[in-house]
């Protein structure tokens, strides 16, 4: 199991582990259709993660965890969208 704030940040949909943090808090990312308000919630492969970008709205399928943040070839291994 990883935090979801952490696997936010190493799948480079924010920034910074700190932008990931602000971005559930303030309720813009949901696991499993349910609301995350906190920044340590556990995930594991299988869970399903909605998040606003902008105008946008991106679900996508967590696939892998990953102990670090690597290239953005090897993010985009760790998920795949939803439709």
């Amino acid at each position: 199991m990883s935090r979801l704030d952490k696997w936010l940040f190493h799948t480079r949909f924010y920034r910074t582990r700190p932008a990931a943090q602000a971005a559930i808090e303030a309720g813009k990312v949901r696991l499993n259709g349910a609301r995350v308000a906190k920044p340590g919630h556990a995930l594991k492969p299988g869970d399903i993660v909605t998040l606003g970008k902008g105008a946008a709205v991106i679900a996508v399928r967590v696939l892998a965890l990953a102990e670090r943040r690597g290239s953005a070839i090897e993010a985009r291994n760790l998920y795949e969208a939803v439709d």
